[in-house]
């Protein structure tokens, strides 16, 4: 078997996992980015998932809504006292008055990625859990190519402070729509490491579980040690991968090009998958010449085991490429 065969079966094998949908093109997290995001080829679409008032499953990246949402035009007066809008404090009703849109800072109103889709334009809403799956599922049905889901649980330590758990409702959601075990084509991901721990044990999950790791920080880095062999050994005991930031993957040399860190090759010698985050066309780490390069680096030298992009139509592009 030619090298260039065996290199094509191990792209094939790579994952790609549309981050917040396909947000480099549409709204993050609205239905019209999921199905962007499924007819680009991404294997497995991401659903971040926030609470609101009535304990129903919303997808948002943030327990905040300021930053995606004209709230503080709609409702003024339910902002708290630190200044922030928060999805639990606002019914399901509620939440679908809101007009959805590509990310903005709220202090300024400027676009995060000003490229990106234009902010306030079009008619955008805050999918459920359940609109999302359902969507998804429908799409599957109707195009005959089986795309899966990748739900992060978000801040549960933050949702037990207000009275609820977060955890506990959305696993009773995936199984509800068929997302129990490995066997099924979903990965959970969450960040907080004792949650990864309840969720396999005292939750009984029997599907597939990814540790996120935050990205490094020089003063405060709670997540230092999963990045040791004995703590990538720790996390193994309970989940079958880890969801690390791209710097955490890819460090820049001296000389300004781009390079292995040793985390991947340890993950793998744990047994763990690897599918860092986030690859963006317009949001390039230092060094990087473009996204094609970094997408060789990581799936072919690094051997990442899939990855999140902003770009799923880049990188299904990459995979097959001859």
């Amino acid at each position: 078997m030619t090298s260039s065969v065996v290199l094509a079966a191990a792209l094939a094998a790579k994952i790609v996992v549309a981050h917040r949908g396909a947000s480099g093109y549409l709204p993050e997290h609205t239905l019209p980015a999921i199905a962007m995001a499924h007819a680009m080829g991404a294997d497995y679409l991401e659903q971040d998932v926030v609470l609101s008032k009535d304990d129903v499953p919303v997808v948002l990246h943030d327990i905040h809504i300021d930053t995606v949402t004209d709230v503080a035009r709609r409702f003024p007066a339910r902002k708290r006292g630190d200044g922030r809008f928060y999805a639990i404090d606002f019914t399901l009703a509620e939440l679908k008055q809101l007009a959805a849109s590509e990310r903005f800072d709220p202090r300024t109103g400027a676009a995060v990625f000003p490229r990106r889709f234009p902010v306030g334009k079009g008619s955008f809403q805050i999918p459920t859990l359940e609109e999302e799956l359902q969507l998804i599922q429908g799409l599957n049905a109707s195009t005959g190519r089986e795309a899966g889901v990748y739900p992060e649980v978000k801040e549960p330590a933050w949702h037990r402070a207000q009275g609820r758990d977060i955890s506990r409702i959305v696993l009773d959601v995936l199984a509800r729509y068929g997302y129990r075990t490995k066997a099924d084509k979903v990965f959970v991901q969450c960040f907080d490491e004792a949650e990864v721990k309840r969720i396999r044990t005292d939750l009984g999950y029997k599907g597939r579980l990814v540790q996120l790791i935050e990205g490094g920080r020089p003063l405060l880095d709670e997540h230092k040690h999963l990045r040791t062999a004995a703590g990538l050994a720790e996390v193994a005991r309970v989940a079958d991968g880890i969801g690390p930031a791209l710097p955490d993957v890819v460090t820049r040399r001296e000389d300004g090009t781009l390079a292995a860190t040793s985390l991947v090759a340890d993950a793998h010698a744990a047994g763990l998958v690897v599918h860092p985050y986030t690859f963006r066309a317009d949001a390039l780490p230092p060094g990087g010449a473009s996204l094609e390069d970094l997408l060789r680096l990581a799936l072919v030298d690094i051997g990442v085991d899939g990855l999140f992009t902003d770009h799923p139509d880049r990188v299904v592009a990459f995979l097959r490429r001859p």
